[in-house]
């Protein structure tokens, strides 16, 4: 720009020279000295109107690049322009949303572990009791510094296990101690004995929404691909599954963040680097299918078991199928749509003390819709020995509500 300006200085002298204007497609003599006055002011009149017609359209052209350039990068008046600019002068300014992964995996991948488990499993043939051995490898995550850690019930073998091996992000490896599992959540609390280990926070996961994004940290396959990190969204929530021994899990998160064999036991975080979901299960069958147990399904078990060394878990004391089930296995109607069908209550349990009988439906726990066995076990743990409880059922195909007090679930009692 600093040429374009210096063309038509007062103070410069073009006598006797050839000017040509590549960038415009304009070429030009500047007159001799010695030609008439007379023949020199017409050209220099019309040089004036040419230089005048350059200049503008010079201007203009700036402004214009100038104006679109500003509007592009938002850059105020004061700052400097040129007249050609390159990639290098262009800032590109990307939102902390495309690049929130990374953020995730900084905040968070310290805290997610590689899980062992030398599984044992006892079974009977024909030929009398037999013994199984084998290996899993899942993930877990770290909720408290001195060594609590979340992970899936199956990764532990489902308490069949002979040995569990945690490896941190350091290298080193610790022995597994179970401190509690539930096949019917797939959860489980493992604890190494270390302390000052960094720790995951745990978010919320009931305001999850469809849509909304989301990244998966563990170990696919195998831990020579320890921490691997998928992007994805909520795909859909309050999902359910069922594996082929029957056991139905809900409701979970279903995500299309990658989730393979390894990735189990792992957290699901949200855009903000909380864990949302416990990733559990992939739909072998399909692509983009996963599914991650909400984190607040596992939150006051982790907190108890934090607290206390342990968990205790009350009970109604009731053998339950879900309607559906009942109704398929029996042929038969039910009065009630959905609901656990009583089958049996146990002599001086809770149900039994409140009146509840067989046949009897439980549609709700305090105003919770139950819908299954998983859906009953689920509410009792947010629940402590001697709480009161408002139990709705179908009898007759008339609601009622009892009132129940909940009692400490015995060590042989299941439901």
């Amino acid at each position: 720009m600093d040429d374009e300006r210096n063309l038509f200085n007062e103070n410069s002298s073009y006598d006797n020279k050839e000017y040509n204007s590549n960038e415009n497609g304009i070429n030009f003599v500047i007159p001799s000295s010695e030609e008439p006055k007379k023949k020199k002011r017409k050209k220099n009149l019309f040089f004036r109107y040419v230089a005048v017609a350059l200049v503008a359209a010079l201007i203009g052209g700036l402004a214009g690049g100038y104006g679109g350039y500003m509007a592009a990068s938002k850059l105020s008046p004061e700052s400097s322009v040129t007249s050609a600019l390159t990639a290098q002068d262009v800032n590109i300014n990307l939102t902390d949303d495309v690049y929130f992964a990374v953020a995730v995996a900084e905040k968070a991948q310290k805290a997610v572990v590689g899980i062992t488990t030398d599984i044992v499993k006892q079974y009977d043939t024909f030929f009398g009791p037999q013994t199984q051995k084998g290996q899993s490898m899942g993930s877990g995550f770290i909720v408290d510094s001195n060594g609590y850690i979340v992970t899936n019930s199956h990764v532990i073998g489902d308490g069949e296990y002979e040995n569990i091996t945690v490896s941190l992000i350091d290298g080193t490896t610790e022995v597994g101690e179970v401190m509690w599992y539930d096949t019917s959540l797939d959860l489980a609390v493992v604890k190494i004995n270390r302390t000052g280990l960094p720790t995951v926070d745990l978010g919320d996961s009931d305001v999850l929404k469809v849509g909304e994004p989301v990244v998966a940290i563990g170990n696919p396959m195998t831990l020579d691909l320890e921490r691997t990190v998928t992007q994805g969204i909520v795909s859909g929530l309050d999902r359910s599954i069922q594996f082929e021994d029957g056991t139905v899990i809900e409701p979970l998160i279903q995500t299309d963040a990658s989730i393979n064999s390894g990735n189990s036991g792992g957290p699901l975080f949200n855009a903000e680097g909380e864990v949302v979901g416990i990733n559990t299960a992939k739909m072998s069958t399909a692509e983009g299918l996963g599914f991650s147990i909400p984190i607040n399904v596992a939150k006051p078990i982790v907190e108890q078991i934090i607290k206390d060394g342990k968990l205790s878990t009350v009970y109604i004391g009731i053998t339950g199928v879900d309607v559906e089930t009942y109704e398929t296995a029996l042929g038969i109607d039910v009065s009630a749509d959905y609901g656990v069908v009583v089958i049996e209550t146990m002599d001086n349990s809770p149900a039994s003390e409140a009146g509840i009988e067989s046949g009897d439906v439980i549609t709700a726990i305090d105003g919770d819709k139950i819908e299954s066995m998983s859906d009953l076990k689920r509410n009792l743990y947010e629940y402590k020995e001697n709480d009161k409880t408002e139990i709705t059922l179908i009898r007759n195909g008339q609601e009622q509500k009892v009132t129940m007090t909940l009692k400490e679930k015995p060590e042989d009692f299941n439901n």
